[in-house]
């Protein structure tokens, strides 16, 4: 909402909107924030340095005993243990020395299994308590927009979007694209900005679902072509149903077929795109829109089953298709037999029907292009006005970089973000990593832990983009290739200078029939002398560490445990950043979708409060 600088505001519009921040008092102050943060500082102050253990190096640097003072089967039989692992009232451990989150004081070697992962589940996000769930913010943002007396968000028709892309990203654009449309509803904007839009899955979805205007902007220009060819399939689904849903209108009671059942191959053909076309019989459809006339059988089904046509089935669809399919055709008459006034109507109709094309083209507009905090949006989008900024699953910098620009950037009302690949990051203070400029790095963000100078390292970066509740499953890592690559290591220290070589061995494992082969392939790739070593001795080296897999298994498990510490530091970090802005009225960690379907799964949000906008 929004009203003049000088404007007043009514006592019934700032109750309401003391309502909404009373409802989302989940959203922690400043000084909440930074004393969480200092609790997960703590925790990993003590735990950082098995995250930080190289796996390559787990032998050569004999990184069990190093860390470790009980034996690997303890630790998988704690951590595969169904109960919460509290230990009953009155229980004692035999003379533990005293600890520290499970590691003894004097030695820093981990003695206590179990106290090690009550103190990893409590710093967790989830354990920290620190997220609101995404059904409360919908609620929230919901109940707010219902008694104000606002228009609800527009909605299209129901895509099926499990048709366009695969399940995990079905259910990432499906529930982010709902949060992001209601905040748009909550600050009046109709335009949004995908930053890192890839093929422009949440784009499309956003401007087809919700009708907005989406600017989907990537620095590939691959993806930008990939989205501008997902977004004319798109209009191809489109008028499929379309022609289907005329053809249906037109039999009546006499329809008795399913979609499936009219798309019979009469004259195979090919367009533009070597597509194979068939002709149902009111016009040529493809292969992809008969794919997609089989995924509105829904909604095919409402319409066959009455003799009527049905106004709230038609227009539950309708409104989701661009304007250039609604368009009903008259039938076709040759132009000299028009009259002067018919000619100049349909003339008027033509115009304006292209004009309204343009307008439909322009709801996702597809950019290639690098953008910072510095980038001028304006200079990248002469349209723009107030609007959403968005990214789903920005890589590494990008994510720190979209919420700088969300607090650098007038225009941009809110901002919902979803990170991952914080392997990627750069840190700020991270002594063995690249330099960057202070504050363009992506971590730390907030000024809190800068004035800290912390860093995590890059192993625990790596560490947090594990996925605890897939592992916890059974989707877990993959122990072999690691174990070959440790024992290979230890090859390259004993007989080659070069095991501290820059080269990569990369994914040679994939490939490999046996340790032999892997190590023959990686040698080779190295570019070493294979003849030093003869298959058995090769062997040999298998063997002998063969007995010790356990210890590797237990060590990464233990990482896997400390990954959501790890991601909630980062995380926090990222929304102590956006509380130490003067100008935001909310912002908040978000839990968007199921851990198990999408491990990164969090997105920071916040909303402006700036001088002629109300808010909280």
């Amino acid at each position: 909402m929004y009203i003049s600088s000088g404007g007043l505001l009514t006592s019934f519009t700032r109750a309401l909107f003391g309502e909404l921040c009373n409802m989302l008092s989940k959203s922690y102050s400043l000084t909440e924030i930074q004393r969480r943060i200092d609790e997960v500082k703590l925790f990993l102050s003590v735990t950082l340095s098995i995250a930080n253990a190289h796996t390559v190096e787990f032998y050569t640097q004999d990184v069990w005993n190093r860390f470790m003072a009980v034996p690997p089967h303890e630790v998988l039989s704690t951590l595969g243990s169904a109960t919460d692992q509290q230990r009953e009232p009155g229980h004692k451990a035999k003379e533990q020395p005293r600890t520290t989150f499970g590691f003894c004081n004097d030695t820093n070697r981990l003695v206590d299994v179990c106290e090690l992962l009550q103190a990893a589940k409590a710093h967790s996000l989830p354990g920290l308590g620190v997220c609101m769930s995404r059904d409360e913010l919908l609620q929230a943002l919901r109940e707010n927009r219902s008694k104000s007396g606002a228009p609800p968000a527009e909605i299209g028709a129901e895509l099926e979007t499990d048709e366009f892309m695969n399940s995990k990203k079905s259910h990432e654009v499906q529930s982010m694209s709902e949060v992001v449309a209601c905040l748009a509803q909550r600050c009046r904007v109709k335009q949004v900005i995908d930053v890192g839009s890839g093929k422009g899955y949440l784009s499309s979805f956003l401007s087809l679902q919700y009708g907005l205007q989406v600017y989907g902007i990537d620095s590939s220009s691959t993806n930008t072509h990939g989205a501008h060819e997902r977004n004319r399939k798109l209009k191809k689904f489109s008028r499929a149903y379309q022609k289907h849903n005329k053809a249906v209108r037109g039999q009546g009671e006499a329809v008795t077929y399913s979609p499936q059942e009219e798309l019979r191959e009469i004259k195979p053909g090919t367009d533009g795109d070597n597509e194979v076309l068939h002709d149902d019989g009111a016009g040529i459809v493809s292969q992809e829109e008969e794919k997609v006339l089989i995924g509105f059988s829904d909604v095919n089904v409402a319409v066959e089953r009455n003799s009527e046509p049905n106004p709230e089935t038609d227009e539950l669809y309708l409104s989701a298709l661009s304007v250039d399919v609604l368009q009903p055709t008259s039938p076709r008459v040759p132009p000299g037999q028009l009259s002067a006034e018919e000619r100049e109507r349909r003339k008027t109709e033509n115009m304006e029907r292209k004009a309204q094309n343009r307008a439909a083209s322009v709801m996702f507009s597809p950019l290639t292009s690098y953008v910072t905090a510095e980038t001028e949006l304006r200079e990248l989008i002469n349209e723009l006005e107030d609007a959403v900024m968005v990214g789903l699953h920005t890589c590494g910098d990008l994510a720190p970089s979209t919420l700088r620009m969300f607090v650098a950037k007038p225009e941009l009302a809110s901002v919902c973000s979803v990170g991952c690949c914080y392997h990627l990051l750069s840190e700020e203070f991270d002594p063995a990593g690249q330099e960057c400029l202070p504050g363009v790095c992506g971590f730390p963000l907030s000024q809190y832990l800068r004035d800290q100078s912390w860093f995590c390292g890059r192993n625990a970066r790596m560490s947090a983009c594990l996925a605890l509740e897939r592992v916890s499953l059974g989707q877990g890592i993959q122990m072999e290739s690691l174990f070959y690559r440790a024992v290979l290591h230890v090859i390259l220290r004993d007989h080659y200078s070069s095991f501290k070589s820059e080269k990569r061995v990369g994914n040679v494992y994939s490939k490999a029939k046996s340790f032999v082969d892997y190590v023959r392939r990686a040698l080779s790739k190295l570019e070493l002398d294979e003849s030093k070593l003869s298959d058995s001795d090769i062997q040999d080296y298998h063997d002998t560490y063969a007995p010790r897999r356990g210890e590797m298994h237990a060590f990464n498990m233990l990482k896997v445990t400390l990954a959501p510490c790890i991601e909630g530091l980062i995380l926090l970090d990222r929304l102590c950043y956006l509380k130490e802005q003067e100008d935001l009225s909310f912002s908040a960690l978000v839990q968007l979708f199921d851990p198990l379907l999408s491990p990164r799964c969090y997105a920071v949000i916040g909303l402006k409060s700036n001088g002629d906008r109300v808010s909280c």
